[in-house]
């Protein structure tokens, strides 16, 4: 018998069912590799970045994830080559698809039950996905950003429902913007209300102000805590040494 078409289990109907030491027998996920590129090479290196979103709440199969993976991937390697760029899966296949077998062979319906105890086995396994999440990501240079956009428009082929190409404004995949990144790189930025400077932790970053982060609990008043002056909040009161 041959794969049931996607359509049977594209969209969400129930609670996530996942491995657990009560539903043993489950199928690998046919996605292995997550990351393919230079995924080493640090957050100074790919300035560009770029998306695939869903448009859609639905389920991705791990088959389709593959395909798009290696279609991705072909397409950069071609464009680019294969030292220009860092691609990322962002969805990981936890949710079991279950399947009632029924037999097609002769006198099946001597042998079958029809719906009498039609909880399924285990078939395939796929990834729950809500609207405007980020199923793929490429950070690469300046130069093959329209690449890394016709690669992920390729790959949109590999998915059921609808996804949108969105090109980021943000430095690789940093949570700053460029202007900001390069700026805190070099010198001394505001952030969220504090003061410091962006450090490079792998392939993201780390914005450090030298302070932590609820500051309040040692008795100190920081715009960055929410803090309000002269109103000592929760955190201030419990520390009774302090106030």
């Amino acid at each position: 018998m041959g794969r049931r078409p996607w359509k049977c289990s594209r969209y969400i109907k129930n609670k996530p069912y996942i491995k657990s030491r009560y539903c043993r027998g489950v199928p690998e996920a046919k996605i292995k590799i997550f990351d393919v590129g230079k995924k080493k090479l640090p957050c100074d290196t790919f300035p560009a970045c770029v998306h695939l979103l869903s448009l859609e709440k639905e389920q991705i199969s791990s088959e389709s994830l593959e395909a798009a993976r290696i279609t991705a991937n072909k397409h950069m390697i071609n464009s680019v080559g294969k030292d220009n760029f860092h691609l990322r899966v962002r969805l990981h296949p936890f949710n079991i698809i279950r399947i009632n077998k029924m037999l097609t062979c002769a006198g099946a319906d001597r042998l079958q039950t029809g719906m009498r105890g039609a909880y399924g086995k285990p078939y395939g396994l796929c990834a729950r996905v809500k609207i405007n999440q980020i199923m793929m990501s490429i950070r690469t240079t300046l130069k093959g950003e329209e690449e890394a956009a016709e690669a992920l428009r390729k790959a949109k082929f590999k998915f059921p429902g609808r996804q949108l190409v969105y090109i980021s404004r943000n430095w690789g995949f940093t949570p700053f913007s460029k202007e900001q990144f390069q700026e805190g790189r070099e010198g001394v930025i505001e952030y969220r209300g504090a003061t410091g400077k962006i450090i490079a932790d792998g392939v993201t970053t780390k914005f450090s102000s030298g302070k932590g982060v609820r500051l309040s609990k040692l008795g100190i008043y920081h715009v960055s805590s929410g803090d309000i002056k002269g109103r000592a909040n929760d955190a201030m009161r419990f520390n009774y040494d302090l106030c």
